[in-house]
């Protein structure tokens, strides 16, 4: 079945309508408006695509990264960014669709990826979200971009919340699926419903040494796993997963994705410099920045309902739901919709 978009744009076209929005989402959300729809773009299949090119490699700050690149130099900037456990190749139909329309495409490996690499030897190989954030601000830097339009999943899309968050100024539009994923210890440190817990099964596993090693030794069997269950009608092929799966070598890995979900069950100690930021991000801060957020019908990862988050984006914002038993790594799964997002928040921007 192909993917269909449902859009909900948040218009308000009357002043009973204002009235109704401001009661449900928040004083600050009755003065968004919607996003305006672009040109389509040419028809995306899935798995078109088998390489993103060579990989670039930059030095940014404390750290080496590498990405991938496609689109006119002089193009405004999209930046690409993926989740766990997948890798750049999430967008490889996704990328080509937009630097064909004239855009700049951007699309680093996050550390503890591909060949993106901690310089020195004894620095923490933090997953600490805003550490990871921090290194997308660093690529920019690096690549003399003020600012780009930031469109992602999973750890992707919450990057890209922490930037709109903290450094508006550098994000021109955003695109994130499953919707607002900022977090602090303090709410990871909370107990949820017993069915809410079962869904984060992984995070108590790798709170364990057993967990660690076991990962560790188990990468590639134990992302097919979070790949069938996140996505549980994608029939992705053993190609498919090996091109991501060859991301998953880099030396910094495990030790990046368990400090991650350790970090935020409070168990793990983040980087000192990043304390005024957690406390800021800890507030929960409204995004401003024009917004597209996506979720897809058959997502079978842990993921907030878009009523629950709504109210956090108080610029241009609008949902998308696609259906078609699209799952978790949406880009990849439905890449004419992402694609099409991505072009349309930049309209509205």
């Amino acid at each position: 079945m192909p993917a269909v978009v449902h859009q909900s744009r948040r218009r308000f076209l009357s002043l009973a309508g204002t009235a109704i929005a401001a009661a449900q989402l928040g004083s600050n959300a009755a003065h968004a408006q919607g996003i305006k729809a672009a040109s389509q773009l040419p028809a995306i299949r899935p798995g078109m695509v088998a390489t993103l090119g060579p990989i670039k490699q930059v030095t940014a700050g404390e750290i080496s990264i590498g990405y991938a690149e496609a689109g006119p130099a002089d193009g405004p900037v999209v930046i690409l960014l993926h989740g766990w456990p997948y890798d750049i190749h999430s967008f490889a139909d996704v990328a080509p669709a937009l630097a064909a329309s004239g855009h700049r495409v951007i699309i680093p490996h996050l550390r503890g990826y591909g060949t993106t690499r901690l310089l020195s030897p004894t620095a923490l190989r933090s997953g600490q979200p805003v550490a990871v954030a921090a290194d997308i601000v660093a690529l920019m830097d690096t690549l003399g971009i003020p600012t780009a339009t930031l469109a992602g999943y999973d750890w992707g899309a919450r990057t890209a919340n922490i930037i709109a968050a903290l450094w508006p100024e550098r994000c021109k539009a955003m695109v994130s699926v499953s919707g607002y994923l900022i977090g602090s210890q303090q709410a990871g440190r909370k107990p949820l419903p017993p069915a809410a817990e079962l869904q984060w099964w992984y995070q108590f596993y790798f709170a364990t040494e057993r967990g660690r090693e076991g990962y560790d030794k188990n990468r590639r069997d134990f992302a097919r796993l979070i790949w069938q269950t996140a996505s549980p009608k994608w029939a992705f092929d053993d190609a498919t997963f090996a091109r991501s799966a060859a991301a998953f070598d880099n030396p910094d890995h495990v030790d990046v994705v368990v400090h991650n979900y350790r970090w935020r069950l409070g168990l793990a100690q983040g980087e000192a410099k990043f304390d005024a930021l957690e406390a800021k991000l800890a507030t929960f801060p409204a995004i401003t920045v024009p917004t597209i957020t996506m979720e897809g019908d058959a997502n079978g990862a842990p993921h907030p309902a878009p009523e629950a988050y709504a109210k956090k984006f108080t610029g241009r914002y609008e949902h998308r739901l696609v259906t078609g038993g699209i799952g978790h790594n949406l880009p990849q799964e439905a890449p004419q919709a992402f694609a099409q997002a991505v072009i349309d928040v930049l309209a509205g921007a």
